[in-house]
């Protein structure tokens, strides 16, 4: 039992004073867990100050604190410490500049599951992926156990953290990428060329892209399906077209 609790206290900050700290020191976090029965005045700060540094929020039962805790003393609140510092966008944009190749950016749009996210940014790294970009809510966050499925991707790849996917696609069209969309409507991907500065968006496990995101992408692009399934796991669907990537790039060297 020690070693569950120690785990989950590696992961989890517990109780006011420990998430104020984390907060003041700049640790970065994912998001803050707070029960609906906690108000009082040093809640409210560490709220206030959650808000002004854009950590999401989350309101929940104390019985579901007390489980994530292991019925440790968190006084109302918990905070979800990601496994790695993220970066900036301009980093990513810097990776690229110093291995003198056109950018390559993967972007998940609502990826849920930590296990596929963790796969994903897994294959962006061995596929010479110089970032990936995640959304700051409604999405898994760099947690522990992405790290994990990541196999220590996360300590070679940046990947950079933003509010708003669509007006970041935005911002990636300026600085000259194009915006490639994984979606069952678009052309075949053998049939695309993907050499030039590029972004390609991998959408939620469900739903797919957002209709918002698919809007701002310059092309949809899709994998052939043979069989009686109407889909591929996310995180397989987006192996195939980074490795797709990878070889367009390689030949091109080549040439």
């Amino acid at each position: 039992m020690k070693n569950k609790v120690e785990k989950v206290q590696n992961e989890i900050i517990i109780g006011r004073n420990s998430v104020k700290e984390a907060l003041i020191s700049g640790r970065t976090i994912d998001y803050i867990l707070i029960s609906n029965k906690a108000h009082n005045r040093a809640i409210n700060d560490i709220t206030a100050k959650a808000k002004k540094l854009k950590i999401p929020i989350k309101i929940s039962d104390t019985q579901k604190l007390n489980s994530l805790c292991q019925n440790a003393n968190h006084q109302g609140i918990i905070a979800f410490a990601a496994a790695h510092k993220y970066a900036t966008i301009d980093e990513i944009f810097d990776i690229a500049q110093q291995k003198n190749e056109p950018p390559f950016i993967i972007v998940a749009d609502g990826i849920n599951d930590p296990y596929n996210l963790g796969a994903i940014i897994r294959t962006a790294e061995c596929a010479g992926a110089h970032g990936v970009i995640i959304p700051n809510r409604r999405a898994s966050g760099l947690t522990f156990a992405v790290s994990k499925a990541a196999a220590g991707a996360v300590e070679y790849i940046k990947i950079a953290k933003v509010s708003n996917i669509a007006l970041t696609l935005e911002l990636l069209k300026k600085r000259k990428l194009w915006i490639f969309g994984a979606d069952m409507s678009g052309r075949t991907y053998c049939q695309t060329d993907f050499k030039d500065a590029m972004a390609l968006v991998i959408g939620n496990e469900g739903f797919g892209l957002s209709r918002i995101v698919k809007e701002k992408c310059d092309f949809l692009i899709s994998l052939p399906l043979y069989g009686s399934i109407n889909s591929l796991n996310a995180s397989v669907a987006a192996g195939i077209l980074m490795y797709e990537v990878a070889r367009q790039r390689l030949e091109f060297s080549a040439i």
